[in-house]
């Protein structure tokens, strides 16, 4: 959520932020808001001053002598009376703009960084670096990964759409042990990273998935368990960030990682006709994430060290990538910078995105009020928070498919991988 001192403060500078991400972002509203709920409660403020004040004053004129019955003292009686009254009708009314107030607050994305290129779409992401071209696969005859995960029995697609529907596919075998495999992979070297792995509820609720940015705008991508206020989880970074859900800190126990690995759905809506085979693009997926809670001083040298920890996955499996950067027409919506990386995909002759890792700044912090407190200064702040994937456990198993394929369509096992797996091949 954005602050709305800093929309009253610098208005013209949030709009043309705002602007850089497309849509139509109009904060005129909100302000307009803001300036009645100020000056409602100016005037609650003056008249409690005033009731302060007669309260004080007729014991006072009392005790100088005036008829506790007299005309004076019951005038500021009932003026007294008079003003709490306005007082109970203002209360109300500052409480109904409170709410409208944060109801727009709700629907407006996070500003886009300072160092974040503008731009209107994918189109305009800039390339930050490549790894592993020496690693791209020459074979030209490469099946996409869902042929060849048939072909070896490993993957099947029919039957869970008997079970489910589309979208969801089976793991079966040596494809069920290298999913497992590479979540225990992915955790272990994060953790050796300094990550501290939690196994978090995997059923949320509104209020958590209002914290990290999720509702009200993306309800229609997201499960919902319609008898109960619980969500499917979309992604750990919802659950690992509710933890510390209105909590303080002390700045001694910043910064906070935590690593999690949990199955995620989301219904991946106005994306049919898009990947509609293989392991791209699920209902129903297994990630591993990682979570930052850091003081906001050093949350831009934290976001590097997110992205080479997610990179360090890659390189240990020596799988090709490259790293992007969001612009600002298209990082994500509670996101203030991104980077994403995509792994090579040999069948399609493309790099598809394989993790975010984004700094939301204190957007998410402010929705959900987790805060820390410094040694020596009043008052506390909010923590910045910091997610990225490490990695999408389903498009990690569909590089690996394709390029690690042999021309006997066999798929070698990457070597960090073999000690987890008790083989070579599949």
């Amino acid at each position: 959520m954005l602050d709305i001192k800093l929309i009253r403060e610098n208005p013209q500078l949030v709009q043309e932020r705002l602007k850089t991400r497309g849509g139509n972002y109009d904060i005129q509203p909100l302000l307009e808001l803001d300036k009645q709920q100020r000056e409602l409660e100016a005037k609650r403020n003056q008249l409690q001053a005033r009731s302060n004040e007669i309260a004080k004053l007729i014991p006072e004129k009392i005790k100088a002598g005036c008829n506790p019955k007299g005309s004076e003292i019951q005038a500021l009686r009932d003026e007294g009376s008079s003003v709490k009254t306005e007082i109970g009708t203002l209360e109300p009314q500052e409480k109904d703009l409170s709410a409208k107030i944060e109801e727009l607050l709700l629907t407006l994305p996070n500003l886009p960084s300072d160092s974040t290129p503008v731009g209107k779409s994918e189109e305009d992401n800039p390339e930050v670096r490549r790894w592993g071209d020496d690693y791209i696969p020459q074979n030209p005859n490469i099946l996409p990964h869902w042929e060849i995960g048939e072909k070896l029995g490993i993957l099947n697609v029919e039957r869970a759409v008997k079970v489910a529907q589309s979208r969801f596919v089976t793991l079966i075998g040596a494809g069920a042990k290298l999913e497992r495999a590479l979540i225990q992979f992915m955790l272990d070297r994060q953790i050796a990273a300094g990550y501290v792995e939690v196994i978090p509820p995997f059923l949320i609720n509104t209020e958590s998935m209002t914290a990290t940015g999720q509702l009200p705008k993306f309800a229609e991508e997201s499960f919902k368990c319609a008898a109960d206020d619980l969500w499917l989880t979309p992604t750990a970074e919802v659950p690992v960030t509710n933890l510390y859900r209105g909590e303080t800190f002390n700045s001694e126990d910043l910064p906070i990682y935590h690593c999690a690995y949990t199955p995620c759905f989301r219904r991946e809506a106005g994306s049919y006709g898009r990947d509609m085979r293989g392991l791209i693009r699920l209902h129903q997926f297994n990630k591993v994430e990682l979570v930052k809670f850091v003081h906001p001083s050093t949350s831009s040298e934290e976001l590097e060290k997110l992205l080479g920890n997610a990179e360090a996955i890659l390189q240990a499996l020596q799988l090709p990538y490259r790293v992007i950067e969001l612009c600002t027409g298209d990082i994500g919506f509670h996101s203030a910078k991104t980077y994403d990386i995509e792994v090579w995909l040999p069948s399609s002759g493309k790099y598809r995105e394989i993790s975010s890792c984004s700094n939301f700044l204190d957007y998410q912090a402010r929705r959900g009020q987790i805060r820390f407190k410094e040694s020596g200064k009043k008052g506390t702040q909010l923590v910045h928070t910091l997610n990225g994937s490490g990695l999408a456990v389903g498009r990690t198993m569909a590089a690996i498919l394709e390029n690690y394929q042999q021309e006997d369509r066999t798929v070698r096992i990457p070597e960090a991988l073999q000690p987890y797996m008790g083989r070579e091949v599949l």
